[in-house]
């Protein structure tokens, strides 16, 4: 009985430390629930903010391992080593979705996450673009 009691521990040891590297080695994921890409939408656009592997807090808070929402419409990605502004749209209260007036036609959206400051993280979290179709 005592052999494989030691045997499972060991084993058990072994699962945990396998889990452990491997959650620690996974690089953070934003992405766009809701539209999809190549989805045909009407306006007010409902759009969904998904992320995996790091906490959403609001802006000036929160651990390290965590951050807030700018969502880049029709644009590209802004420079990486300062504070985004005017070129992305700011979800500092940690807000996961939001409703857009868009005009009829072809738009891109991407979001990429900002840390305390509003600065991307030193390794940026950044969505796939995906394009979407205003009715």
């Amino acid at each position: 009985m005592k052999r494989s009691f030691t045997a499972f521990a060991a084993c058990t040891a072994l699962l945990a430390s396998i889990s452990l590297n491997t959650q620690a080695h996974q690089h953070p994921e934003a992405f766009i629930k809701s539209p999809v890409n190549g989805a045909t939408v009407s306006s007010p656009v409902k759009i969904e903010f998904g992320l995996k592997g790091m906490m959403v807090s609001p802006a000036g808070t929160g651990p390290k391992n965590s951050g807030h929402h700018h969502l880049i419409v029709d644009g590209k990605v802004p420079a990486l080593d300062k504070p985004m502004g005017g070129e992305v749209k700011h979800f500092g209260k940690g807000q996961t979705q939001t409703s857009l007036e868009l005009a009829p036609g072809k738009h891109t959206l991407q979001l990429i996450m900002g840390d305390k400051a509003h600065t991307p993280h030193k390794e940026p979290v950044i969505s796939k673009q995906i394009t979407i179709t205003v009715k």
